[in-house]
């Protein structure tokens, strides 16, 4: 008797559509969600070396928020290699100006820092607003709570 566990292979993978309504959604709660999704980890056939997860479109990016007071603390920050080169921006500043790139930026820090997982963050699409343009994969909504 073969008792070899079976490992999903790349092109056998059947990817589905998801979508999210981050509308009142804690940032933090929202990007483990979605990372669990890209991964493929809450299918059965689950591959750590194998990219198994589905789409992600996350609509209403701009009503994600924080608990506590981290709205008014928390930074985001980038370097661009030369002297004096450390910018920081805040979350407000962050949101007010591109609410998408918090929620990537969220959903980013939660992915395999390899090839594997820049692979699995290309799956991801985040809109500011309730309009996205991908009717036509008819992505399946998901309820988070809130």
């Amino acid at each position: 008797m073969n008792k070899s566990t079976q490992y999903a292979k790349p092109g056998e993978v059947e990817r589905q559509w998801v979508l999210i309504d981050a509308d009142g959604v804690t940032l933090g709660r929202l990007a483990t969600k979605v990372a669990m999704i890209l991964r493929g980890k809450e299918k059965p056939q689950y591959t750590p070396h194998i990219d198994t997860g589905d789409f992600v479109v996350i609509v209403n990016a701009d009503k994600v928020k924080l608990t506590g007071n981290k709205a008014d603390k928390k930074q985001y920050w980038r370097y661009s290699g030369w002297l004096g080169g450390l910018k920081f921006e805040s979350y407000k500043e962050a949101m007010a100006k591109h609410p998408e790139r918090v929620v990537e930026h969220a959903v980013r820090g939660m992915l395999p820092k390899n090839k594997l997982g820049a692979q699995q963050f290309r799956k991801l699409k985040v809109y500011a607003g309730p309009e996205h343009p991908h009717a036509a994969q008819n992505p399946v909504k998901i309820e988070l709570e809130a």
